[in-house]
């Protein structure tokens, strides 16, 4: 690439792909270059990746929704609020996002870009750690169930978020059960510095779904592989104390 040319980049979705021309503007939603989907909870322009100053740059034009951004390792990942933007160095940037029930992948394909990623070898532990963060065997097992129908999609795609008491009955746990682990898992996850997993009362519980599949997805906390997790046999465990026998 010679000095002031810009790098071809590539959105691939469902298995198709839009190349980006030199200098061009391209706009993913409901409207734009990019239908992602007749979604009425998908704002009509909600991504937006144009060049400025010799780079690419994906911009979050939206006024509601967030979007999550990885590298193909999952080891640089942001989260993409209304009204921010970020370059795109890498060769291999993935987006996820959620809008109502169903969360979205697509993949952004840099040529000669400037950073590349080293590869790590896989945790195949019985946990998962990112930095000094460890899931224990039952949150890495919530984390599996929502993660579920993103990890069997084939490629980039839309896929179902699925409701507490859905993840709840896949797991055989009580609801209240799969609630309390999910605020472990959100607290801990925030106090490890992500946002988006904790707010006030007036935070849905959607939204904190969807951001943790988000960004298990991203940050690779979780594979295809796990899904196996979902069918190995589980032992009943004792009931805890704010499980009520019913």
């Amino acid at each position: 690439m010679t000095d002031g040319e810009l790098s071809t980049l590539t959105v691939d979705y469902c298995g198709e792909t839009y190349p980006i021309e030199m200098g061009g503007t391209f706009v993913v939603g409901r409207e734009g270059d990019l239908v992602i989907d007749e979604n009425p909870f998908l704002h009509r322009h909600f991504l937006r990746i144009d060049e400025r100053q010799g780079l690419w740059w994906l911009s979050n034009v939206g006024s509601r929704l967030t979007a999550t951004v990885a590298d193909e390792q999952g080891t640089v990942q942001a989260w993409l609020a209304p009204g921010a933007r970020m370059p795109l160095v890498f060769d291999r940037t993935f987006v996820w996002f959620t809008a109502g029930p169903t969360t979205y992948e697509f993949e952004l394909l840099l040529a000669d870009a400037p950073f590349v990623t080293l590869t790590q070898p896989a945790d195949l532990s019985g946990s998962t750690t990112i930095g000094r963060m460890t899931f224990t065997p039952e949150q890495r097992l919530l984390i599996v169930a929502l993660c579920e129908p993103a990890l069997r999609l084939e490629g980039r795609g839309a896929a179902a978020l699925p409701s507490s008491a859905q993840a709840a009955q896949r797991l055989g746990w009580r609801l209240t059960k799969f609630n309390r682990k999910l605020d472990n898992v959100c607290e801990k996850l925030t106090a490890g510095g992500i946002r988006g997993l904790h707010g006030g009362p007036a935070r849905l519980a959607t939204s904190r779904r969807a951001r943790l599949v988000e960004y298990a997805l991203a940050a690779r906390v979780v594979d295809r592989r796990d899904l196996a997790l979902l069918d190995l046999p589980r032992q009943v465990a004792p009931a805890e104390p704010n499980d009520a026998i019913v």
